[in-house]
């Protein structure tokens, strides 16, 4: 891998070569793949009435000393218990982020004990988590308002009112995974991004919307795909399946338009189709700083993103304890260099429905087969996950109801 030697965080980027090396020592970092990481976001409601509005002041509340700095800017923002931090999205959406963990297992045990002290926390204010990846009953509503946010949604508007329902009324599930070994890194960097669709597919669960049938199997990644391709487009693609992953990546941040510019002042909305080699180029009053494109990278929002590891984001929301099946199902793919190889040939003849995916889900016979054979293929190698044998059980008969969707789906 290329590293950036003698970039910190502020030094200035006068020249593409500059970028080029940062991103490639900030966002590729090769090795044994031991760790795995989850994200889980949710839309939460009233326990009584979950069409009701949350607001701001409840949130706070109920969070207390874990609330984030956006909501409390006086708040220590302590984590969970097991270390996971709370973080809340502009529509009033919680997640937490874990520490990553050197097994699935233990991801697993810490992961459900900080979901239960949050729930708990929640709990006591009258308030539930949601169960799916887009909000059932209530229409895009701020609750959280930044200069960040306020820039997104300015930005957003000009592409139409998807960005908005991303923001406000999404749920997703991240699973964060090592890049692995240089030697298999391209396979497992093409891997990951084949068998999102049919993923999208077996695991959509944002059907419904405001109070109605969207006609979309997973309405959050349709608000996705609707916002700017420049930024919410795939990587990698089936049609430059041999393009090196850190020129791919490369090449995308430099072309992305900016989606803030940070300065002292509220707003922060970017002149229309600036991208970040423009201002390389000189295109604002000031420079760009290493810092300015490592805040860049954090506005975009492709299906996988290379953040040092592999941030898998193509997931809807889960109901209850069902996150863990998607986020096994990812780990036992990925674990081994023969089952990588195996997942990409399988997937490969669907790696680029992505709106198919979102619009259909297993309705889609191509999809239904792919994800079918996905599943088996997750199934045979999650005796390597090491899991209790209580939890391998659960996820197991989790992974057989998908199996049995795919084929009903398939037929």
């Amino acid at each position: 891998m290329v590293t950036s030697p003698g970039l910190d965080r502020t030094t200035e980027l006068r020249e593409v070569t500059g970028a080029v090396g940062h991103l490639a020592g900030i966002c590729f970092k090769t090795g044994p793949p031991t760790l795995t990481g989850v994200e889980l976001e949710w839309t939460v409601h009233d326990a009584a009435d979950p069409a009701r509005p949350v607001d701001r002041a409840r949130l706070r509340a109920a969070l207390g000393p874990h609330s984030p700095g956006t909501l409390d800017d006086t708040s220590p923002a302590r984590p969970l218990r097991n270390g996971s931090t709370v973080t809340v999205e502009p529509g009033g959406q919680v997640e937490v982020s874990t520490a990553p963990r050197s097994s699935v297992a233990a991801l697993i045990s810490a992961t459900e004990a900080d979901i239960d002290e949050l729930s708990a926390l929640l709990g006591r204010a009258g308030l539930v988590l949601g169960r799916t990846g887009i909000d059932p009953w209530r229409a895009p509503r701020p609750v959280v308002d930044t200069p960040r946010y306020r820039a997104m949604r300015c930005v957003f508007d000009r592409h139409g009112p998807a960005g908005r329902t991303m923001m406000y009324s999404t749920a997703g599930l991240q699973v964060c995974l090592d890049v692995g070994e240089p030697a298999g890194f391209a396979d497992r960097w093409a891997a990951v991004h084949a068998v999102g669709p049919p993923l999208v597919a077996a695991f959509a669960t944002a059907d419904r919307h405001a109070g109605r049938r969207t006609g979309w199997a997973s309405a959050r990644m349709a608000a996705w795909l609707h916002i700017d391709p420049a930024r919410t487009r795939p990587v990698w693609s089936p049609y430059r399946p041999d393009q090196d992953p850190v020129a791919a990546w490369t090449e995308y941040v430099l072309a992305a338009p900016l989606l803030c510019v940070r300065h002292d002042g509220p707003d922060w909305t970017p002149p229309p189709g600036v991208t970040f080699a423009d201002w390389i180029d000189g295109a604002l009053p000031r420079p760009p700083t290493t810092d300015d494109l490592e805040y860049h990278v954090s506005t975009l929002f492709p299906p996988v993103r290379p953040r040092g590891y592999l941030e898998v984001r193509y997931l809807d929301a889960q109901p209850g304890q069902r996150w863990t099946v998607p986020l096994a199902v990812l780990a036992a793919l990925l674990h081994r260099e023969r089952t990588v190889r195996a997942a990409l040939a399988v997937a490969a003849p669907v790696a680029d429905r992505w709106h198919t995916a979102a619009r259909y889900g297993l309705a889609d016979p191509p999809l239904a087969t792919a994800a079918g054979a996905l599943l088996d293929l997750a199934r045979e190698a999650l005796p390597g996950l090491d899991l209790p044998t209580g939890t391998h059980e659960e996820i197991d008969s989790g992974i057989r109801q998908r199996i049995a969707a795919a084929e009903r789906g398939h037929r």
